[in-house]
């Protein structure tokens, strides 16, 4: 008998929401809904950085030694089929210490130089790009100092995306509004308003979001994802 009471009383709730619903729908003029598009894509640009250091005492060795450095790495970047990249300027650094005078003096001085120069390699060739990264680390066998970094992965026809998300997610949002206004024996009119939200662009299935909208360079396969919210008249 409870059990009983507690499924009337659900049914009953649950009527009266949808009474509710129905009697906004019948007697508003207009109605709001929020519509969404997704769409799946690959990174067809990556950039790749390093850098890659030298210390001596004198600074003339250690330039000499970071040119020579400069040419192995430009070697392996070329001999991976790869020719736009870039080198840094060279940015110098004093290795400073202390020594002890004869007075027994402790005095501060240049013990030496460190040479630091990075490099960028920018290319759509994503396969050429990856084999590149994995294998930087044969650069220390030639007795590179190198360090290389997470690639970032990117896809530049975001913008032309964006604006076909947009009209699909208020064509969405239309649907959706017709389905509720169905309902409440109205019928859609013209759009009224439409709001644009922040556009996602994560990694593929991730399911991340910002509220600041996300711009995803960690993965090569990505998501995008763009909701409007849309007012539209009800006749």
């Amino acid at each position: 008998m409870i059990a009983g009471l507690f499924l009337a009383a659900g049914l009953i709730v649950s009527a009266s929401l949808a009474t509710t619903a129905w009697l906004k729908v019948k007697n508003t003029q207009f109605i709001t809904v929020k519509g969404s598009a997704r769409k799946n894509v690959s990174s067809d640009l990556v950039v790749w950085r390093g850098a890659f250091t030298r210390q001596a005492g004198s600074l003339l060795v250690a330039q000499k030694s970071l040119k020579a450095d400069a040419e192995k790495l430009r070697l392996f970047i070329v001999s991976h089929g790869l020719t736009n990249f870039t080198f840094t300027p060279i940015a110098i650094e004093e290795v400073r210490g202390t020594s002890t005078d004869v007075a027994g003096l402790t005095q501060p001085r240049v013990l030496g130089y460190r040479l630091t120069q990075a490099v960028r390699v920018e290319s759509g060739a994503v396969e050429l790009m990856a084999k590149l990264d994995r294998e930087s680390v044969s650069l220390v066998e030639q007795d590179v100092m190198f360090t290389a970094q997470v690639p970032d992965f990117l896809y530049t026809k975001a913008g032309e995306a964006k604006v076909e998300m947009l009209a699909e997610a208020t064509r969405d949002a239309r649907t959706r509004a017709e389905q509720i206004a169905l309902q409440g024996g109205r019928s859609i009119a013209q759009l009224h308003t439409a709001d644009m939200g922040v556009i996602q662009i994560a990694p593929i299935y991730s399911g991340q979001t910002s509220w600041e909208g996300m711009n995803d360079t960690s993965s090569l396969d990505k998501t995008i994802t763009a909701v409007v919210t849309a007012t539209f008249a009800l006749k």
